[in-house]
């Protein structure tokens, strides 16, 4: 098994605009495997109770080695933005 190097970040953003792997702030997780976000974090991303989120998790060499948090409004977005144009060309044919 390869082993990732200290400092190599596990995620590149394809957009240079966007930053990556920033640390807002550390959360415990308890023994039933919850966490709470905290409410300077939930404040800043605009989320609420009752809010959907997905997991997302990037692997490398056979690892996971980043877990993200994204609102499933901003997922369905990004869904139809991605499949939207291959979807209306499909049609075309």
């Amino acid at each position: 098994m390869v082993r990732k190097r200290i400092n190599e970040p596990c995620c590149v953003p394809a957009d240079k605009r966007m930053s990556c792997c920033k640390v807002e702030s550390l959360v415990s997780i308890d023994e039933r495997g919850q966490m709470i976000l905290p409410k300077e974090v939930r404040d800043k991303a605009g989320i609420h109770a009752g809010d959907k989120l997905a997991v997302v998790s990037w692997e490398k060499d056979g690892e996971m080695c980043c877990i993200s948090l994204v609102k499933s409004e901003s997922i369905t977005e990004m869904v139809k933005n991605m499949l939207g144009p291959m979807m209306k060309d499909m049609l075309r044919d």
